[in-house]
């Protein structure tokens, strides 16, 4: 493999110097002089595997640094070291050339699909082993594509192989493939649906429609439904699976879908499982306090989650104490993310429940409890005197509700709400005049939030 190696990189060269307009000279590293000479049986196989990891080292640099044909020729290199090494010690084709292989067609071929299917085809042929996971790989490749049939005949051909006893592996194998073709059943069936769902009750052509319709949910409904009994992660046939079940109204066996998708101990924990059910319960109208226990375990599990906004709302309208204070919880928890910092809503929920506490001058403790976590690292995250130009130029609205928050938080000496309420004052918009005044006749509040006495100046 070693002179391999140096063979090719010389004939790069050469050909450098007679000249090319297209590309630049293939640069090969050479490998060490040691592994060119005359070796035992033993030193060979040493050196063989010293050579095939290096020629593995420069693919992945190559892939790495984006440069696909440099990677395609040390994958070249790599492949015909290992035909000229089959007569020495067998050495089928492993799950490295099918995964580099493809990961370097996929971003350096000039031919398509037609390349890449060429390429599959064989390591289905050579890869036997492996032949479902590299069809399941086909499979994914072609729905990039748009190529939805040809995935769907693949998947079909995967179905009926067989290859000596079935395996533990062969069957999860299979299992995965009989599951997509349901879910390219399901969306066959959406076509349908939407097919009918458009022209409405139109005769004998309709009739067809709901025919192949009801063909398509058969098969999807079949496929799906035995994937989700084993133990997984499984949101997009879930989703699918649930979605055909309501729409022929068997709403029971929707919710134990996904009842025991969420609950069942024996599934991994799994945010968006909870996600469906709490959406699914809000389809069906159920109670308030079903979608508050859904989204209290999301809460847990997922505090930035963006159905916090939608849980922070439905905990200020109970009439329950301790659901007001859950709600001043899950606000801030939400705040405490990066991805929240502009969200006008979220900051309109904190300051709305901010100002009636401080107004009421109830349960002042909630918020001390929540800031005292805090105090030390939301000044520099969210109200700085940068993020208050930034703010206030690109979001009022934003910028209004941080100020009113900072104000309370931080008191009327903060730099975010001196300046963002200067700005308003000076552009003589009547709800920062308002906002100013607020702040400045409940600051005694900020001092006892913060644990000073009246007379303590504020940093």
């Amino acid at each position: 493999m070693d002179s391999c190696l140096q063979e090719e990189a010389a004939a790069k060269s050469r050909a450098g110097q007679a000249g090319s307009d297209a590309l630049p000279t293939l640069r090969l590293p050479c490998l060490p002089p040691g592994l060119c000479r005359p070796a035992s049986s033993h030193e060979h196989k040493l050196n063989f595997q010293k050579s095939k990891e290096m020629c593995l080292n420069y693919i992945q640099d190559a892939m790495l640094q984006k440069q696909w044909k440099r990677a395609v020729e040390f994958l070249t290199f790599y492949i015909e070291a290992l035909e000229k090494d089959f007569s020495r010690e067998y050495m089928g084709p492993s799950e490295i050339i099918w995964r580099i292989g493809s990961e370097i067609l996929w971003h350096h071929s000039h031919n398509g699909m037609k390349e890449f299917n060429s390429f599959i085809e064989q390591m289905k042929t050579l890869a036997i082993k492996r032949y479902l996971k590299v069809c399941l790989e086909h499979v994914f490749h072609l729905l990039c594509n748009g190529l939805i049939d040809e995935a769907y005949q693949t998947l079909s051909l995967a179905e009926s192989w067989r290859h000596g006893e079935q395996t533990s592996v062969q069957d999860k194998e299979m299992k995965l493939i009989e599951a997509y073709r349901g879910l390219l059943d399901y969306y066959s069936w959406a076509k349908q649906k939407h097919i009918l769902l458009e022209h409405g009750q139109d005769g004998f052509e309709d009739l067809s429609v709901e025919q192949e319709m009801h063909s398509c949910f058969r098969k999807a409904a079949v496929n799906l439904k035995e994937i989700i009994k084993i133990p997984g992660v499984w949101d997009p046939f879930v989703k699918c699976y649930v979605d055909l079940l309501e729409f022929y109204g068997d709403h029971d066996e929707a919710r134990q879908v996904l009842n025991e998708y969420a609950y069942n101990s024996k599934f991994p924990a799994n945010p968006n499982a909870h996600v469906y059910l709490y959406q699914f319960l809000k389809r069906q109208g159920e109670s308030k306090k079903s979608l508050i226990s859904a989204l209290k375990i999301l809460h847990d599990s997922v505090p930035s989650h963006e159905l916090m906004i939608d849980f922070n709302t439905m905990l200020q309208k109970s009439k329950k104490r301790k659901k007001h204070r859950l709600g001043l919880e899950v606000i801030f928890a939400a705040l405490d993310y990066a991805g929240w910092k502009e969200n006008v809503k979220a900051w309109s929920c904190l300051a709305k429940q901010l100002k009636q506490i401080v107004i009421s001058e109830k349960h002042l403790d909630w918020i001390k409890q929540e800031w005292n976590s805090r105090r030390d690292w939301w000044p520099a995250f969210h109200f700085s005197r940068y993020l208050a130009k930034r703010n206030w130029q690109e979001n009022e609205s934003l910028s209004y509700e941080k100020a009113l928050v900072a104000g309370i938080l931080l008191g009327k000496d903060c730099k975010y709400f001196k300046y963002v309420s200067h700005q308003g004052c000076k552009a003589q918009v009547k709800r920062f005049r308002m906002l100013k005044k607020f702040v400045n006749k409940h600051n005694p509040v900020y001092l006892r939030i913060s644990g000073l006495s009246d007379s303590s100046v504020p940093p």
